[in-house]
């Protein structure tokens, strides 16, 4: 809650009535509408803002997961499969895939590709691919925007599928509650890979085409990685929603988790549903003193669609373990405090540019600091001054207005 001297905010923008009747017709169930909506967000239309702001009142009903890892992991067929497992048990769906950006359109350069055949037809699961516009770790700001608006429509479950450019992939925690890392068997380089950073991000670890020769070997790499990071040789928190003590046992095969089995936790949006095994004893994860949550490494084959209801249930018990530890408040206040961070960045580079472009150009303004003219600080200043006054200008109002 905001303290007294809090400063007061701008109200939110104003829809148009076009744009008003639109999440009017959101809200209502028109995938129609949602479609559209996404499209005016990805394309930043004037009045996009407006649309988001009044649809952040209607989010946080859904279970955001991000899927990720190096490309030719599975990570399309997997999320296929999701999908239509999320959908076997009851749960709408919506996927945003983010593809590599087009260096000529700025448009995802596979969007055009079907991914998504074994749901193809069904209302209940929307499926849209999204440029990453130049950002390696594959989630742009519109592309949270576009994960608010599947929220605030209603979907139960939404995917997020990104690119895979490796480290830069700590993006898609800004973004997902849950963290899924792929890895391929005899993938000896993207372990490696993980080590330098991913592993961070990581709610659960998945050796997808664990058909393949050396699926046990990079299982057993994995495990030992999150030995060690639980192990605190890191120095770092478990995931990317807290330390974490605990290590991850070993054992297991195809389709199931590193732990021994039992029953672990509620579902999604039903207290009955049960988690399943895979996730070790009931106290496994949420019952440690510091509500800590270890890692699961778990196998899959896509293609066949082996281990993906185990996959399932460990997402169903990090949510779980989010709810009931209350880390997902903290990951909500870090979610949005980068989001806040990044729109403040953008917002006052844009209004720097034209400042820049007021002045000549940076061309020009190089060039008179290469003649000698002026120098570096001098020009940032002129271009930031005015910027500086307003903010001055408008605390000085507040503070008269709080008198």
């Amino acid at each position: 809650m905001a303290g007294p001297d809090a400063p007061a905010f701008a109200d939110a923008p104003t829809l148009t009535d076009d744009d008003a009747a639109l999440v009017e017709d959101l809200l209502s169930g028109s995938h129609r509408a949602l479609a559209r909506v996404i499209t005016k967000i990805e394309n930043r239309t004037p009045g996009y803002r407006a649309i988001v702001s009044a649809l952040h009142e209607h989010t946080g009903g859904a279970d955001v997961i991000g899927i990720t890892g190096s490309p030719g992991a599975g990570k399309s067929t997997l999320v296929d499969k999701l999908a239509a497992a999320y959908r076997d048990r009851g749960d709408t769906v919506g996927v945003i895939a983010v593809d590599p950006s087009s260096p000529y359109t700025g448009g995802a350069v596979l969007g055009d590709r079907i991914r998504m055949g074994s749901n193809v037809g069904d209302m209940d699961v929307f499926f849209r691919s999204m440029s990453a516009r130049g950002q390696l770790g594959g989630l742009s700001t519109a592309t949270a925007d576009a994960v608010k608006a599947l929220d605030a429509f209603g979907k139960d479950v939404v995917v997020l599928e990104t690119v895979g450019a490796g480290q830069n992939e700590v993006d898609v925690v800004r973004t997902a509650d849950t963290v899924a890392v792929l890895v391929q068997p005899g993938s000896g380089d993207d372990v490696q890979t993980l080590k330098a950073g991913i592993l961070e991000i990581g709610d659960v670890f998945v050796v997808n085409k664990a058909d393949m020769d050396g699926a046990q070997r990079t299982v057993a790499e994995l495990e030992e990685m999150v030995h060690r990071r639980e192990g605190g040789t890191t120095g770092r928190g478990a995931g990317h929603h807290g330390a974490a003590s605990m290590a991850s046992t070993g054992g297991g095969g195809s389709a199931t988790g590193h732990h021994d089995g039992g029953n672990h936790g509620d579902g999604h949006h039903d207290g009955d549903r049960a988690s399943g095994s895979g996730h070790g004893d009931s106290d496994a994860h949420a019952g440690d003193s510091d509500d800590s949550w270890t890692p699961d490494v778990l196998e899959t084959v896509a293609n066949s669609g082996d281990g993906v209801a185990a996959l399932i249930e460990a997402f169903d018990a990090h949510a779980a373990h989010l709810r009931e530890s209350g880390e997902i408040e903290t990951t909500e206040r870090r979610r949005y405090a980068e989001e806040i961070r990044t729109l403040v960045r953008a917002d006052v580079g844009a209004l720097a540019t034209a400042e820049i472009e007021r002045h000549g150009g940076i061309d020009r303004l190089a060039e008179r600091v290469r003649d000698r003219e002026t120098d570096p600080y001098a020009v940032a200043e002129a271009i930031v001054g005015p910027i500086a006054d307003c903010v001055d200008e408008e605390r000085a109002d507040d503070d008269e207005r709080d008198d």
